[in-house]
């Protein structure tokens, strides 16, 4: 069998506050705002669990998570929206934040001073008012959709 593309495997964080709100990450990347659950690329030699904690420590000022639990992992064809020929597959966990909390979570989004790439704000949504279409990514929207119907998606 002929081999094409790549595979690009990213890891997300499903971060509950244990009284009904999921963190979300508002971004300015590539040109456009986005917003997505905070995570981001494996890279070689690295577990998805040790990624996850990785990212989440790079983006939030340090900060440790821990009941790290699966959640999801992609199970469908899902083509790289930056990259030609190249294959997604997300896995996410659930997780919640360690105490101290090291880093600012905001009430609004895109709470930045200006829109530049890599500028990034945080904020918590609530479960039950979580808007899957508001999401920028296909499988972002499947896991936000199923997290609100309090589901997991089909494995």
């Amino acid at each position: 069998m002929e081999q094409h593309g790549k595979l690009v495997i990213r890891v997300y964080g499903l971060i509950l506050d244990g009284s009904g709100h999921v963190l979300v990450t508002d971004e300015y990347q590539l040109g456009q705002r986005m917003i997505k659950f905070p995570g981001g690329g494996l890279q070689f030699g690295e577990g998805p669990k040790d990624c996850l904690v990785r990212e989440i420590a790079e983006e939030c000022n340090g900060q440790k998570i821990e009941q790290i639990e699966h959640y999801y992992t992609t199970g469908f064809f899902q083509k790289a929206l930056f990259y030609p020929d190249h294959q997604l597959i997300s896995i996410y966990y659930t997780a919640r934040l360690a105490n101290p909390l090291k880093f600012r979570i905001s009430d609004k989004p895109f709470d930045f001073p200006e829109m530049v790439n890599g500028s990034q704000s945080f904020r918590w949504v609530a479960i039950n008012r979580l808007n899957h279409e508001e999401f920028s990514f296909p499988i972002d929207k499947l896991v936000a959709e199923n997290l609100h119907q309090h589901k997991k998606p089909d494995l």
